[in-house]
């Protein structure tokens, strides 16, 4: 069911009219958000449309640190879209899967009925090729593509979903921008030729890594609603969680190179390090296998944004403050100083690497990040003096839920050392970071502060 129809308007005005009818109740508040955000998370359950996926994008981070909490019922609620989503039944599978790739489906050998995923757009089946390859096939819902565009051929509904929940938590964010940024992600998701292009990009990226894996497109099964990959053998997350800490240590700083590397060797953002979309494996590697949400980062903004991370490592205050003018987060005029704006990132996104080393990342210091990026119980909060630029939208959230794997890890890393051999302006320390090294200048990969040539 397309939700074209659904106004996130109207439903923040039956939220507003609910609440005042309910205040003075003892729980009752509490309460009746809980009901209304079981019936959101149920309606975007079944739509499979724009804002099922805006709802997911939201619950990746816990937001119970944020300002009021009154968001936290709805994400607590919209979490379980990212893997309670029903799965088709196997006769429709078998015939979407002959209807997209004709005479080709015959190159399954095997094809397990029960899918190892089901999510928002699609679900994945484990199959083995005739020639004896395992692979994942991501099979897209019959009418997904269509609801999704239907959506966001309405400019407003994202927007408007989104003042929802900046009504309910209380944050302050750009939200047309966001709303930009998500649409336009959302797009790409649901143009499975465009996510295997992306995977092969990513594949050509970490050709021979030591330590990351990227599954390899099959196209002769792959089409518009159908995307076969090489399958990635590992532990899901749930399992990884009993792994000894050097382990976890390990797979973390994995996950970080991941996610910092890729825009620092090529212009590409990952915007959705997931736990379910990673594969853990003793010998400390790492797979990655979801590439529906990646941001090119146009080469001006790519170099700004590792430039602004080295300014707040290494104390430049108005160096950082110039580079947040120039990258457009603010006027030149504005009233927020360098003092404040170094504070506010130092103690924020960065403060895994000003704070003393190694550092560990815990729920605490997630909530604190949060809290600093956030709260709204300070009038004077630098986030609402200042702007986001489109190209930044998905950098921030890929942090966020990078700080909330690593925390779920516990992971204990020497931070500001791997940034710095990532920047290629110090020599790594760690193993990890000697292979990483070795492998770019064996790929002769550009460094993070290079100037990329970009097609």
């Amino acid at each position: 069911m397309p939700l074209a129809g659904f106004t996130a308007r109207a439903a923040g005005g039956r939220l507003v009219a609910g609440l005042r009818e309910k205040v003075g109740q003892d729980g009752a508040v509490d309460q009746f958000h809980e009901r209304t955000a079981e019936r959101y998370a149920d309606l975007l359950g079944h739509s499979k449309g724009a804002l099922m996926k805006v709802g997911q994008m939201m619950s990746m981070v816990d937001s119970r640190a944020l300002g009021n909490g009154g968001f936290y019922p709805y994400q607590k609620a919209m979490s379980r879209l990212q893997a309670d989503a029903p799965p088709m039944h196997p006769d429709l599978v078998r015939e979407l899967l002959v209807t997209e790739l004709g005479s080709a489906a015959g190159q399954f050998a095997e094809f397990a009925n029960e899918p190892m995923a089901a999510a928002s757009i699609g679900q994945v089946h484990r199959a083995v090729l005739r020639d004896g390859r395992v692979v994942a096939v991501k099979i897209q819902y019959p009418g997904v593509a269509q609801a999704i565009r239907d959506d966001l051929a309405n400019t407003e509904l994202v927007a408007t979903f989104l003042r929802f929940m900046q009504a309910a938590s209380g944050m302050k964010t750009d939200v047309r921008a966001v709303a930009r940024e998500a649409a336009a992600r959302i797009s790409e998701e649901v143009d499975y030729r465009h996510e295997a292009t992306t995977i092969a990009a990513f594949g050509d990226l970490y050709r021979d890594h030591p330590s990351i894996r990227v599954p390899a497109v099959i196209p002769e099964t792959s089409g518009d609603r159908v995307l076969t990959m090489t399958y990635l053998d590992g532990m899901d997350w749930g399992a990884a969680q009993h792994a000894d800490q050097d382990l976890k240590n390990t797979w973390t700083e994995v996950i970080v190179r991941f996610n910092q590397g890729n825009f620092r060797h090529a212009n590409l953002l990952h915007g959705d390090p997931h736990p379910g979309n990673f594969r853990f494996n003793t010998d400390g590697t790492v797979g990655f296998v979801d590439f529906g949400c990646v941001k090119v980062l146009p080469e001006r903004e790519r170099w700004r944004l590792v430039a602004m991370t080295r300014a707040v490592i290494e104390g430049r205050k108005d160096d950082y403050r110039e580079l947040m003018v120039q990258a457009g987060f603010l006027d030149a005029d504005s009233d927020l100083t360098a003092d404040e704006m170094y504070q506010w990132q130092s103690e924020g996104l960065y403060e895994i690497c000003t704070s003393a080393q190694p550092a560990t990342y815990s729920p605490e210091s997630t909530r604190r990040v949060l809290q600093t990026f956030f709260d709204v119980r300070d009038a004077d909060h630098p986030i609402g003096r200042m702007g986001t630029p489109d190209d930044y939208v998905f950098a921030s959230r890929a942090t966020f839920a990078l700080n909330a794997v690593a925390a779920g890890l516990g992971a204990t890393l020497p931070m500001r050392a791997i940034m710095d051999d990532l920047d290629n302006v110090a020599e790594p320390i760690t193993e990890l970071g000697k292979q990483h090294h070795a492998w770019v200048l064996d790929r002769g990969l550009p460094s993070a502060l290079d100037h990329h040539d970009q097609p």
